[in-house]
């Protein structure tokens, strides 16, 4: 009857919808009537999927094939894995090649249909390539646009229910209203017998109501009990744990949380029951997200957003309501954040500053609602910081670590306050440095470190000052190289690996740790080549580009595993292998970095790596003796240089070089380097 096509990583999803469509009972009025698909059947079954019933092959292999060519429907259930798969990808240009294309039913499950069409959303596309275009007569695929048919099982679209009714419409070739009107049948003879079942029930139940009323006494004070327990988990049980980097040891607790609530009806949840299963859904989507899978934190993010939402309707004036909800929409925006999407973020962001703004006028005397304010402005700040609007980051984060500074000054002691201006101080920083104020940015770095110093002794374990030590170190380190103090700049490098492995040892499937790990070991490798340490910066880079690529592999949505840290990797690769005299591979590296900065998250990066990987291209290839090619691929690189951008003071001496390599005049720069104190050993000797 059908093929059903999906990903392993949806493997779930086809599971409940192949029972379903198999199980799935035609109305007998329809049965035999003939339709543009052929009669009506009795039934939809069978439904063949092909990583159920197949092992593992090399390609599609016959037995695929005859079963793709058996079936009179290809079923494709589609997602942001799925439109990543060569094999359904294959499947769906098999079948095309055999049946009508009008046969091919999509399901969508998660991401969007042709967001390859829309810049900066490319990763979200759901529909894979075979099914977005029509094929010719010969199952080639064409350039003309396909609008293939789709039920949406997503929550904000048909939903579970009226999307399997849809998708069984397509394949008996009926009205979705033709199953819809047999579903209200159902349901009025399910009342008729329940009507008459309860007219029954009454008589009989009337004589146990006293013993209604006991149970219900001993139940609810079972649930208060209940209640009181994990309200202990996820509050006081949390804040004991969270600090010391163990909430790993929170994923059973809040997964049985969520278990008793799950058992109970949730009609009959009290505000605060549903408040805490709220609690309990984003407290397991912030472990998934530490564990990597941005997938299931979204899912849980998204299920609890929907409860925190119903919950600020029916009370719009409760601070706290609004609180859990500005929260959930806080981390929904973080997931589009990490992968790239960064007018979403900057869209969910602005609705968390709405909340909090909210929650001030509702309770104008509570300090934690404005430190609320200064998280959702510090958000908005760091979407500001990649979009490359470094001075206006840096007044808004100037404005922040003010009232930071007047929320400590009347509670020296908070330590949320405490962290607040740290972290304050940090983004000012790394927007200082990036406007090209090094000595600035150099004494917030300085000043932080102080702080962080005084947090720890006051507050041994936290983890939290742990990690802002680290990011605190590598800006020091980087500040250092920049103005060519490179002994300090070693210093730094050395006092954060001994950081980084505490962090590790504390919570080892930290993504977070592992991420910056890479990119701690990638800093050692690039610090390492401007001394001319050859053989420590291959070691480094061996440990960083390892790391890098295992978090690829982890998930590809994920925009700094996708791009950048693969990008930086590439980077030290390329000179490494030309300061080894190996121009055949480097040319090879060097033209891997350059498809990779060409796939990058915005057209500004884009054009920006573009141009450091043909930096290096034109290096790789006058080092093979192609002096001409090298030239040209200098001048293409100085002619896409951006346009109207801030540059970093980095981004500058990359011009610089670019600018001389290409027989162009690069003293206007030079002189602005100059002036700003930007003395890195790489820009001084124009390395490439």
């Amino acid at each position: 009857m059908a093929f059903l096509s999906y990903s392993h990583d949806d493997e779930k999803d086809a599971a409940w919808l192949h029972e379903n469509l198999e199980e799935f009972r035609v109305p007998k009025r329809l049965v035999g009537q003939l339709t543009d698909m052929g009669p009506v059947p009795k039934r939809l079954a069978p439904i063949f999927r092909d990583r159920h019933e197949l092992a593992a092959a090399a390609d599609l292999g016959e037995e695929i094939e005859e079963a793709i060519a058996g079936s009179r429907f290809l079923i494709v259930l589609c997602s942001m894995s799925a439109a990543q798969s060569h094999w359904i990808n294959e499947e769906i240009k098999c079948f095309k090649r055999l049946h009508r294309e009008d046969r091919v039913l999509a399901v969508i499950l998660d991401g969007e249909p042709f967001a390859s069409d829309i810049p900066g959303r490319e990763q979200e596309e759901c529909f894979p390539p075979a099914l977005r275009f029509h094929c010719d007569r010969k199952g080639r695929l064409t350039a003309q646009r396909a609008e293939p048919l789709a039920a949406d099982l997503r929550d904000n679209g048909d939903g579970r229910h009226m999307g399997l009714l849809k998708t069984a419409a397509g394949m008996l070739g009926v009205g979705l209203d033709d199953l819809a009107q047999r579903e209200a049948h159902r349901w009025r003879r399910r009342m008729i017998l329940i009507s008459a079942a309860s007219i029954a029930g009454m008589l009989v139940t009337s004589g146990l109501a006293y013993t209604a009323i006991q149970a219900r006494d001993e139940a609810r004070d079972q649930r208060r009990e209940a209640d009181g327990l994990v309200g202990f988990m996820l509050g006081d049980l949390r804040e004991k744990l969270e600090p010391i980097g163990r909430l790993d040891v929170l994923d059973s607790v809040a997964a049985r949380a969520l278990a008793y609530y799950e058992s109970q009806d949730k009609s009959d949840l009290s505000d605060a029951a549903l408040a805490q299963r709220s609690r309990a859904l984003t407290l397991m989507g912030q472990m998934a997200n530490t564990r990597g899978d941005l997938k299931g934190a979204l899912r849980r993010y998204r299920e609890a957003m929907a409860g925190t939402s119903e919950a600020a309707r029916r009370s719009p004036n409760d601070p706290q309501r609004l609180f859990d909800h500005a929260q959930n929409v806080f981390w929904v925006g973080y997931i589009d954040y990490q992968r790239g999407n960064l007018d979403r973020a900057a869209n969910a962001f602005r609705e968390y500053r709405r909340l909090a703004d909210r929650m001030i006028a509702l309770a104008p005397n509570k300090p934690d609602y404005r430190l609320e304010r200064i998280y959702a402005d510090t958000t908005l700040g760091t979407v500001l910081m990649d979009q490359r609007h470094y001075r206006a980051a840096a007044d808004l984060f100037q404005q922040l670590l003010g009232q930071a500074e007047v929320l400590v000054a009347a509670n020296p002691q908070n330590l949320d306050y405490q962290k607040q201006r740290s972290s304050a101080l940090a983004w000012l920083a790394d927007a200082r440095e990036n406007s090209g104020q090094l000595d600035e940015a150099l004494a917030h770095r300085e000043r932080q470190l102080d702080l962080l110093k005084q947090m720890w002794a006051a507050h041994p374990g936290d983890v939290w000052m742990k990690r802002e030590e680290l990011a605190t170190r590598r800006s020091l380190t980087r500040l250092f190289a920049s103005r060519g103090q490179m002994r300090e700049a070693f210093e730094q490098a050395s006092l954060n690996s001994t950081v980084l492995a505490f962090l590790m040892k504390t919570e080892p499937n930290n993504t977070e740790w592992v991420e910056t790990g890479a990119a701690v070991s990638l800093d050692q490798a690039e610090l390492q080549l401007a001394a001319g340490r050859t053989a420590e910066a291959e070691a480094a880079e061996q440990t960083g580009c390892a790391a890098a690529q295992k978090l690829a592999a982890r998930d590809l949505t994920v925009a700094k595993w996708r791009t950048s840290l693969q990008f930086k990797c590439g980077i030290v690769r390329v000179r490494l292998a030309l300061h080894d005299g190996d121009a055949a591979g480097a040319l090879v590296q060097a033209r891997q970095l350059l498809a990779l900065a060409r796939a990058g998250p915005n057209p500004v990066t884009r054009a920006l790596d573009g141009a450091t990987a043909s930096l290096l291209l034109g290096a790789s290839l006058k080092a093979s003796g192609q002096a001409e090619a090298a030239r040209g691929a200098w001048q293409a690189a100085a002619d896409a240089w951006p346009k109207g951008i801030e540059e970093a003071p980095r981004d500058l001496a990359r011009k610089a070089i670019l600018l001389d390599l290409a027989g162009r005049d690069s003293t206007p720069i030079r002189k602005r380097l100059a002036a700003i104190g930007y003395r890195h050993p790489d820009y001084l000797r124009r390395i490439t």
